[in-house]
């Protein structure tokens, strides 16, 4: 690998950890959204092979991603019908969307079986790196590494804002999105310090900062595992024959209201009553 990011340890972990936990396996076929080196990296080494990365790089050929597959996707509008691949991944990816949680979805509904995301999380050590500049709000250094030509928002020259996320946002995100059953979700969570991101930039001072503080953010990231500024999530896909909500039913396969289990639990207003919630 020519350069290796501050997560890749950690997007290698967690692949492993789902494999060991036999929710993935490496002979699925397996989806990459804003796909790129570090992705292939990880995969390869980890044995996958049905593998199809996506970006919006319009110079890119399958020769560069060889031997796995290439296509121009734009994460927030995927081309794919529902449960196109048996594994979604996209691993810093979703923060540069114009909506994150569309691209979120996205990766959710053509899903077989699990998507997973790896983002940053909106710590309260993350919010006070931005306040002391020691991490991007917008992603400056990302457009400033690709020659101020693309590397931001939709892979333009316009940076992109680091949406961080929470484990209470993506419940919420996909809960809406498929209100048949209780999100299962797998949550991780680790720690990597920015040293690199900050030799990139003129600020001296925030490296200093960073160096200074390492020993106790490494302590507090160990006891409160949430405090760290990776973070990832797999959102395994519900099978409808056991994890329905109770108050649902299958009908040719298509989850529809039970009327048996609301009658038990609620009146039934006639139609044309007011009903005040």
């Amino acid at each position: 690998m020519d350069s290796v990011p501050p997560y890749y340890n950690f997007y290698r972990r967690t692949l492993s950890d789902l494999l060991q936990r036999g929710i993935i396996t490496r002979q699925m076929s397996v989806l990459v959204i804003c796909g790129g080196e570090t992705d292939m990296n990880a995969l390869r080494e980890l044995g996958f092979s049905k593998v199809t990365i996506t970006n919006l790089d319009s110079e890119m050929t399958e020769s560069e991603t060889a031997p796995y597959h290439w296509a121009f996707q734009d994460a927030e509008n995927l081309t794919y019908p529902d449960d196109s691949f048996d594994f979604v991944v996209v691993c810093a990816g979703l923060h540069h969307c114009h909506s994150p949680h569309r691209a979120l979805l996205e990766s959710y509904r053509v899903a077989k079986h699990c998507a997973l995301a790896l983002e940053a999380r909106d710590s309260l050590f993350s919010r006070i790196a931005v306040y002391l500049n020691v991490v991007d709000e917008y992603e400056l250094t990302g457009v400033v590494d690709n020659d101020y030509a693309f590397g931001g928002v939709k892979n333009t020259s316009v940076p992109n804002y680091v949406y961080r996320w929470t484990e209470r946002e993506v419940l919420k995100t996909v809960a809406s999105f498929a209100p048949y059953s209780q999100p299962n979700i797998l949550w991780y969570h680790a720690f990597a310090p920015p040293i690199s991101l900050l030799k990139g930039r003129k600020n001296l001072m925030g490296l200093m900062v960073l160096y200074a503080a390492f020993p106790a953010l490494w302590l507090i990231t160990k006891l409160f595992k949430r405090q760290g500024n990776l973070f990832a999530f797999a959102v395994l896909k519900p099978d409808f024959a056991q994890e329905l909500h109770p108050w649902l039913k299958l009908q040719n396969g298509s989850p529809t209201a039970n009327p048996k289990w609301l009658e038990a639990h609620f009146k039934h207003s006639k139609p044309g009553e007011e009903t005040i919630s």
